[in-house]
């Protein structure tokens, strides 16, 4: 794995760790979600770093999969949780008329859904990539 990977994948995993930390707070739930898409969008461009995809500057996290699908199989991503973190990205961090999701803020099941798609796909590509 090359040090860039490595350094992608470490601030990823600083991101779960704060997840872990503040998970149980229901008043911190976009923060939550906030730390998962971070966490998500760090993992992939760990991916594009490895396999030397063109980097892009984006935050857009299905802009993002749809760049590494070819080479790490991310067949069982589901791209439901990809888009609902895409919709909090911006939002979780600022006050907004509309919400933070289509029906506002995230609750405490989606904070722990969010975590545990984070976990899992850093977990999948840590595995994946070690060497």
């Amino acid at each position: 794995m090359k040090k860039i990977t490595r350094e992608w994948l470490d601030r990823a995993n600083d991101d779960l760790y704060v997840i872990e930390e503040i998970i149980d707070n229901a008043d911190l739930t976009n923060m939550s979600a906030f730390h998962a898409q971070q966490a998500v969008e760090k993992i992939l461009k760990a991916v594009i770093e490895e396999y030397e995809i063109a980097f892009v500057r984006t935050h857009k996290l299905e802009f993002l999969l749809e760049k590494v699908r070819g080479q790490i199989p991310f067949a069982d991503v589901d791209i439901t949780y990809v888009r609902r973190l895409d919709e909090v990205y911006t939002q979780a961090r600022y006050p907004s008329d509309l919400g933070l999701l289509p029906y506002g803020k995230p609750t405490t099941g989606d904070a722990v859904k969010f975590y545990a798609f984070a976990k899992n796909l850093y977990d999948t590509v840590e595995n994946l990539l070690k060497t």
